[in-house]
């Protein structure tokens, strides 16, 4: 079971998330900006993270940025975003090694994909 932090400042996309990913088999804590979800990270074992690109106070980008500086070198990112311009975010974003995931998503394929970022068997 792996433990995953979804920070998104809309309550309805974090409580469908937290659905699917309990359904199957994760512990999910939850932060409604990057500073939250930073603060849950220093004090708890997180194996994932999924993010909003557009948060108040520390933004999806930023957060990737200071993981990656800092407690979160390695650990696995997906950012959620609802821009088009997914390949010039890829690649301003590559240094980050960070995953982009389209709005609207279907949460099965995001499960999915959190399922082959952790290595685990897909259901």
């Amino acid at each position: 079971m792996a433990s995953i932090l979804v920070a998104d400042d809309d309550a309805h996309i974090v409580r469908v998330l937290a659905i699917w990913l309990q359904r199957n088999g994760h512990r999910v804590m939850t932060a409604r900006n990057g500073r939250e979800a930073l603060e849950l990270i220093e004090t708890n074992d997180v194996d994932l993270v999924i993010s909003d690109m557009n948060m108040p106070i520390l933004d999806g980008a930023g957060l990737a940025e200071a993981l990656r500086k800092g407690i979160g070198a390695d650990m696995p990112i997906l950012l959620l975003t609802a821009r088009c311009d997914h390949a010039a975010m890829r690649e301003k974003l590559a240094p980050l090694n960070v995953s982009i995931f389209p709005k609207p998503f279907l949460p099965s394929q995001l499960v999915a994909e959190v399922d082959r970022r952790l290595g685990s068997p897909i259901r």
